[in-house]
């Protein structure tokens, strides 16, 4: 039997493309073909978040929770006003992160599945002087998709920074950084955007670089301040060598890979793939008789879904579907963690990805005592597949 298909949300499946290059001899980090092959990963990257030149890419050896670090660590300064946009758990994490570097939280808070929308938002704003707003795209907690383009217009027009977590969203969901005014959008290299784990990256806009260089206190963090990594991201994309701190080299090369796949696809068949597929999980799990976290199918996220346990059954059956053919993640917010599972459908994943995950959802709710007619879930994700 074929290993089980991993279908967390994050770790993904890696084309074999990808994983080839982690496979390749390492070069020097300053050898001409490396430099190139660096280079040519922030432009595409830049272009998937659909950036323009002017904005700056930042590529760091570290998980997605530097990325969070770096944003924050850069453009918080003691005594800024920064109101978080509260959708989960990963949301949390990033005020605990602004409170770390001296910043001022205010937190507007969904219930878990709930969403935040512009005009809450807009109320919120109004009453208090605000400084920067963060917004997490998709808080991996709870699958809650937040409308990232109506929460940063409302913030710009209230004259805020717009700083986005987009680690289980970018190379997914519907992003247009530049359209959008989103002045840093983060991200992980390992969830849709296809390469495996330890690579940050931001792409960071000139009104909140000109913030950056207008600080009046020193960077808290060493190793996040951009002061050491901009002239290394500049030197790169003009093709020189630079050095401030060794870059993961495999897994810039790993990364390059997958970026050119991502754009040979093209960014609107992107979106429109995840969307697809989201659809069929989605219509699977309904067609299972379970509910999902997310309160409405409109702020749902296309990268994970988020089904709630049936009467009776809980995380143990979670066993029962890796031996069918699937591994699934468990919960992670903490006030509903007992209640959920969650199936990752993000980046190179496919029609039969999902329908191996469905199909091993089924098997393994039939084997814990749940009753439910064979094939129901697939039949119900074909019909939105075709």
């Amino acid at each position: 039997m074929s290993r089980p298909r991993l279908m967390i949300p994050g770790p993904i499946e890696f084309t074999d493309e990808v994983m080839a290059e982690m496979a390749r001899p390492t070069p020097s980090h300053v050898d001409p073909a490396f430099i190139d092959i660096f280079g040519q990963a922030l432009e595409d990257l830049r272009s998937v978040f659909l950036a323009g030149p002017d904005y700056q890419p930042f590529i760091l050896a570290g998980s997605g929770t530097l990325a969070m670090d770096s944003a924050v660590a850069n453009l918080i300064e003691p005594g800024d006003s920064v109101l978080v946009v509260d959708t989960g758990y990963f949301s949390q994490r990033m005020a605990d992160i602004v409170r770390r570097y001296g910043g001022e939280v205010q937190l507007l808070s969904a219930a878990p599945g709930e969403t935040i929308h512009p005009e809450q938002l807009r109320q919120a704003l109004q009453s208090q002087q605000v400084d920067v707003v963060t917004i997490t795209h998709v808080d991996t907690s709870t699958g809650v998709l937040a409308d990232i383009q109506g929460l940063a217009a409302v913030a710009k027009q209230e004259g805020c920074l717009v700083i986005v977590d987009g680690v289980c969203a970018a190379a997914a969901e519907e992003l247009r950084q530049e359209q959008w005014e989103i002045d840093v959008y983060l991200t992980a290299s390992q969830k849709a955007i296809g390469t495996p784990p330890g690579l940050g990256l931001l792409v960071v806009s000139p009104l909140a670089m000109a913030k950056w260089l207008g600080r009046t206190h020193p960077v808290g963090s060493y190793y996040s301040d951009w002061g050491y990594w901009l002239p290394i991201m500049e030197a790169y994309e003009a093709r020189k060598a630079s050095y401030f701190a060794t870059p993961a080299v495999n897994l810039v090369m790993a990364l390059a890979t997958s970026l050119r796949q991502i754009l040979n696809e093209g960014m609107e068949q992107v979106f429109a793939r995840h969307i697809r597929l989201s659809n069929a999980v989605k219509a699977g799990i309904t067609a299972m008789g379970l509910g999902q976290v997310p309160t409405g199918l409109e702020h749902a996220a296309h990268t994970l879904t988020c089904p709630r346990y049936p009467e009776g059954i809980d995380a143990s059956f979670l066993a029962f579907v890796r031996e069918e053919g699937a591994i699934l993640a468990g919960g992670l917010h903490p006030a509903i963690k007992s209640e959920y599972f969650r199936i990752g459908h993000m980046g190179a994943v496919s029609r039969a990805d999902v329908l191996t995950a469905l199909g091993a959802v089924e098997s393994a709710l039939r084997r814990a005592g749940y009753a439910i007619e064979p094939g129901i879930s697939l039949t119900a994700a074909q019909a939105e597949l075709k």
